[in-house]
């Protein structure tokens, strides 16, 4: 394809071309930093927590006799939800993934040193809480009985310390990189050591800040109102264990208010409600870019036909074949997309730049560009196509005798 007659002929569309390319790049930039962004709310959302989130229940229930009763009357809820039909696991803990909450504490790897290594969310509840949340250990044990203590004893002499914990693989390899992190020691509460009898594959953090990240359990039941009640079930079960584990909680105290009662699949669906609203705006937003960009390609394809009617009967009649015409009007738009998508990755580039600087989010991989320009170019050719094909089938006569 010889291109100087079509530059020859955008010389004198400077307006119309200028538009295309204008259009052009601006779809470029901000579809490929949407896409992105879409990119990475749905990896967030995909994000595996670590538990077993198709067995597992959430039970908040706050009681007066909680703050009399204390432990005992945990035991004796958990017995009692234990006794439930389809209850594999029962414990009590202080939070759980996507649960928004925020227990957390930094970590040093040794008494003096002034500032923490990390900051790491702390899960910890009853005897039962590793085995109901379905981790998976890969490398240790879980707790013995005789390494659980009262948050209460903690609270009244801080030289009891915490003697173990748990954590998830990320967390070891942070603290003890390319070391076995079983039998290591670290600091977090007080300041007795705390000695990492377990590495799991998975556990995230409960809520958004470094969600993903640091995370350990420690064998610290809480014996207060509010506590969270985590069931596991067997599975296809949830549904009647969770109306049974309500009405067992009722026969023990009538007047208990349930704050939260739901399937943790729920838990993470409410948790990522703002991350899927965001995913498919943006879905939205680009499919309108390109549809407004494609219309505006046929708007100027289908102008300049009426403009060159003329010139397209002369080639016609000196031998040019449809298909010819046809590759012209198609040659000329992939021009003005090439033009216009190599300045919409430099302004791709600018606007990743502002959105880091605003909003902290990743830059934008290379690999996005090359795939918006490919996606557009396709869109090109097939917004110009109709137009193009509706010129290389006007006769020749008709089209000099029109112009």
């Amino acid at each position: 394809m010889e291109f100087r007659p079509i530059l020859s002929s955008l010389r004198r569309h400077k307006t119309a071309a200028a538009l295309i390319v204008l259009e052009v790049a601006l779809t470029c930039a901000i579809v490929c930093n949407a896409i992105f962004l879409i990119g990475q709310r749905v990896e967030r959302m995909q994000m595996p927590s670590g538990v077993a989130e198709n067995e597992l229940l959430r039970i908040q229930a706050i009681s007066a006799r909680t703050r009399t009763g204390g432990r005992a009357m945990i035991e004796e809820d958990l017995a009692a939800l234990r006794a439930v039909p389809g209850v594999t696991h029962a414990a009590a803990g202080n939070q759980l993934p996507f649960g928004n909450s925020s227990n957390n504490s930094g970590v040093r790897l040794s008494p003096e040193q002034d500032s923490s290594t990390l900051n790491a969310a702390v899960y910890s509840g009853s005897e039962d809480l590793v085995e109901t949340l379905g981790l998976r250990l890969v490398a240790g044990r879980g707790f013995a009985p005789d390494e659980f203590v009262d948050a209460e004893a903690l609270e009244r002499d801080e030289r009891l310390g915490v003697p173990a914990a748990i954590l998830n693989r990320r967390m070891a390899e942070r603290l003890f990189p390319g070391e076995d992190a079983v039998g290591k020691v670290f600091y977090s509460w007080g300041e007795a050591p705390i000695r990492v009898v377990g590495v799991v594959e998975e556990l995230v953090r409960p809520n958004s800040f470094g969600l993903g990240q640091y995370a350990m359990v420690l064998p610290v039941r809480y014996n207060q109102a509010g506590v969270n009640y985590l069931i596991r079930t067997e599975p296809g079960r949830r549904a009647e264990v969770l109306a049974a584990s309500l009405e067992a909680l009722n026969r023990i105290d009538p007047n208990r208010v349930v704050a939260n009662a739901d399937v943790f699949t729920d838990l993470r669906e409410r948790f990522f409600a703002q991350d899927r609203a965001m995913a498919w705006l943006l879905t939205v937003v680009i499919a309108a870019l390109l549809v407004v960009t494609a219309l505006g390609i046929v708007g100027l394809a289908s102008f300049w036909v009426q403009q060159r009617n003329k010139q397209i009967g002369i080639r016609r009649a000196l031998g040019a074949t449809r298909g010819q015409i046809l590759r012209y009007f198609q040659a000329e738009n992939f021009l003005l997309a090439g033009i216009g998508i190599a300045l919409g990755m430099l302004l791709a580039y600018g606007l990743n730049q502002w959105l880091m600087a605003r909003y902290e989010i990743p830059r934008l991989p290379l690999s996005y560009l090359p795939a918006g320009a490919i996606a557009l170019w396709l869109l090109g050719q097939i917004a110009v196509y109709w137009p193009a094909r509706r010129a290389a089938a006007v006769p020749p006569a008709v089209a000099t005798r029109s112009a």
